[in-house]
């Protein structure tokens, strides 16, 4: 089983600027300026969130999720092994943290004793495959802006009648649609942080989804299809997950794969029946991406959500969330198609052994023929394993490395960039 996880919930980050603007609002009735009706609770409201690092629900939510995993793939873990586990994480704080409490869940206090935890340097210039962006300038240029337009295009729109309505309650106080998203984001922080909200108050539930919507297009953006690096971000891990199956080292890279670690065994064991690595939200969308989950390469309006949506980041990487990777050995075909519970007619008569994979996130099937032609349509949405490796074989070709991390390409309108390259 290959694992990939997000940490676990965390304060807001210093890129979300919530301290500076709690900081505007604390300055506005330090001068006097009086806020009413249900804004009133600003007058003597104070900001007393951390910075970046887990909460203690976050420490929690990784730690249940180690308890999880356990039941589902404990029997998995080879304790003959000549060498401890080796799972991965990063350098920073809630990536560590995440690691460990996972793992503390998985395998007890003690999982010292069983696991070597290996944290890979986060950081811009370093090659990390957990957290492809830092080392695809391209990427760092782009995601800066390129979502800009359209998020504003819909913050604009969704947050019109809120915003007009706060305004007539902040007195003195300019408040914009800009003060009305990031109450919306106060409500989601102060609610993991302290379990409860007053700014959760100041809006309807709809509301709420719409600000769900903006999420969308921001990953989308990002690290989605419509990034021109979506694919590049993520194909390090795409490519370390084709070595680990066929069970060798990487000999040459086309990618951001960290060579240092991943040419030798000690740090990149490829004879492990549990791989357990750790990253963050734009890390797992990039790696679907990269895989080529077009499942989730609908066109996202920046006038709202569209039918039948299908990429919602609330759902595919909200804190804690994972993807599983299952490789599945059966002694003959199993049947595409068959009724549920039936054990009779499982298998496929005069097949031999065979090998299917079959991809999870947060527990939930991801049904690779939506996305891949070369998988035929099973109830199970499994692919078998030799097909589905052909079709990630062309992976690094389609994801266009250097050019979409390095290249001289240009930035394009938005909704132009379909498939996580350039255009």
């Amino acid at each position: 089983m290959h694992m990939i996880h997000r940490h676990g919930s965390r304060y807001p980050s210093s890129s979300e600027g919530l301290a500076s603007w709690a900081q505007k609002i604390i300055n506005s009735t330090a001068s006097g300026n009086n806020f009413t009706g249900p804004l009133s609770f600003l007058n003597d409201w104070d900001y007393g969130l951390g910075l970046e690092i887990l909460v203690p629900k976050g420490r929690q939510e990784l730690y249940d999720s180690g308890v999880l995993n356990f039941y589902n793939y404990g029997h998995l873990f080879n304790s003959s092994s000549a060498h401890k586990l080796v799972a991965r994480t990063t350098t920073q704080d809630r990536m560590l943290k995440s690691a460990e409490n996972f793992l503390a869940g998985f395998f007890g206090l003690e999982w010292t004793e069983k696991t070597n935890l290996l944290p890979m340097i986060e950081g811009v210039g370093y090659n990390n495959s957990l957290i492809g962006t830092y080392s695809c300038t391209r990427a760092l240029e782009y995601m800066a802006y390129n979502a800009t337009t359209p998020l504003s295009t819909w913050k604009n729109i969704y947050l019109k009648e809120r915003t007009e309505a706060l305004h007539t309650l902040t007195g003195s106080y300019n408040w914009t649609t800009t003060d009305s998203y990031n109450a919306q984001s106060m409500c989601a922080y102060e609610t993991i942080s302290y379990g409860y909200s007053q700014f959760c108050e100041l809006f309807t539930f709809e509301e709420f989804e719409n600000f769900n919507y903006s999420f969308d297009i921001e990953f989308s953006n990002m690290v989605g299809f419509a990034c021109p690096a979506g694919r590049a971000q993520g194909i390090a891990w795409v490519e370390e997950f084709l070595a680990r199956v066929e069970g060798h080292l990487l000999q040459t890279t086309g990618t951001n794969a960290n060579m240092t670690l991943d040419t030798n065994s000690v740090t990149f064991p490829t004879d492990q029946n549990l791989y357990l690595d750790f990253s963050h939200d734009a890390g797992i969308v990039a790696v679907l991406t990269a895989f080529g989950f077009r499942q989730f390469a609908q066109y996202l309006p920046p006038t709202g959500p569209p039918l039948y949506q299908q990429f919602k980041a609330s759902n595919i990487v909200p804190f804690g969330g994972r993807t599983n990777i299952e490789i599945i050995r059966t002694p003959h075909k199993v049947a595409a198609t068959r009724p549920a519970g039936d054990q009779t007619n499982a298998y496929v008569d005069g097949t031999g052994e065979t090998f299917y994979v079959h991809f999870l996130q947060n527990q939930r099937t991801l049904p690779l023929h939506s996305s891949f032609a070369e998988c035929e349509y099973r109830d199970d949405g499994w692919c078998e394993l030799s097909t589905f490796m052909n079709v990630q074989k062309r992976s690094l070709e389609r994801s266009q490395f250097e050019y979409a991390c390095f290249g001289n390409w240009t930035v394009t309108e938005y909704g132009t960039v379909t498939d996580g390259v350039p255009v």
